[in-house]
Formats: structure tokens, sequence, C-alpha cells
């Protein structure tokens, strides 16, 4: 290889690896405002490329998605990790729950994401498994601490977070806030009474 070939390869590179991030922040803009459904040639508009160049570093929706929020939904698994080691169950429960529909008011991409049935986001899938056991864990030893009702369970929650999750982007639109009302009524009814 020649001196001038190995030039012309550098600009390529970085070229595409400025295409790339392009990619990503106009598919998490684009996402946020439209959901997952947003049609991908909006986002190589947005972004200054060709359809072309979208599926030559994404090839698939779900390989873009899990690009555009890994980073983002590894918080709700920090967020589990610190509620896994707080000693009153309780608030650990509460502060998770709230720290998940925060993500999930966030933007309608991340909601999306969050409450449907989104198959093979590896990001996604981690959480999910990350959620159910942390959810587990503080259930069970918010039994042990007399605060959870005993009847409660992993599944409960679950489908309440997806049934609420859903109306997170209505709620908001009205009041950035108004989510943390049905947040409460389910953590009411996960009480002990």
């Amino acid at each position: 290889m020649t001196t001038g070939e190995h030039r012309a390869d550098v600009p390529r590179r970085r070229d595409a690896r400025r295409n790339r991030e392009l990619l990503v922040a106009s598919a998490r803009e684009v996402f946020g405002e439209q959901g997952l459904e947003a049609p991908l040639d909006v986002i190589a508009r947005r972004a200054g490329v060709g359809n072309a160049t979208l599926y030559r570093h994404f090839p698939t929706r779900v390989a873009l998605v899990d690009a555009v929020f890994r980073d983002q939904l590894t918080g709700t698994i920090d967020a589990g990790e610190r509620a896994r080691t707080a000693p009153d169950a309780w608030a650990a429960l509460a502060g998770y729950l709230d720290a998940v529909f925060a993500v999930l008011a966030a933007d309608r991409g991340t909601n999306d994401l969050m409450t449907t049935g989104l198959r093979g986001v590896e990001a996604l899938d981690a959480v999910h498994a990350h959620n159910r056991e942390t959810l587990d864990v503080l259930l069970e030893r918010g039994r042990a601490q007399g605060s959870v009702r005993p009847d409660a369970t992993v599944e409960d929650v679950l489908f309440s977070l997806a049934a609420l999750g859903r109306a997170v982007p209505a709620l908001t639109s009205v009041a950035p806030d108004a989510w943390r009302r049905p947040l409460a009524l389910l953590l009411d009814g996960l009480r002990r009474p």
C-alpha cells in the first residue's frame, strides 16, 4: 500500500465514524419525537446521509435501536443495583420504581422500547432480566421487613408498569410530573395494609 492509498482510507474511516455518530444522534431525536416506528428514511435524512449509509451501519431497526438506547437503559440497571443494597426495602422499592418511571417519561422512544415487545435488543433484554431480578429481591425483602403485602408478585408489578408506562407520554404532555400520581397509587397497592 502506498502512502497515498493509506491517506485515502483514513478520511473514509473518519467519515464512517462521523456518519454513525450522526445516525445515532438523529435516531435518538426522531425516536424521542415519533416513537420506535418512525420511518428510518427520516432518520437518514436528518443525519444528512442516504438510506444505504444507514443500512451499512445498522442493517436492522433493532440494531439501530440497540445503539441508540444502550446507555440510557443501563441507567435502570444502575438504579436497581443501588436499590438492592439499600437497607430499607420499601424506600428502595419506591426509589427504584421512581427511577424506572423517570426513564419511561424521558421520551417517547424510550417509553416505546420499555413497554412494547421489541425482540432482539440486547440492552433491553438485559434490562428486563435485571428489572425482574431486582423486583424479586425488593419484594422479598419488603415482605420479610413487613412493608410489602404478602401476595404482591413480580408479575403484578411488571404488568402494572407496562400498563401505566404506556400512559406516561399522555400524562407528561399535560404536566411533566403527572406520572408521579399513578406511581403513588401503584405503591399504595403494594404496601402491606
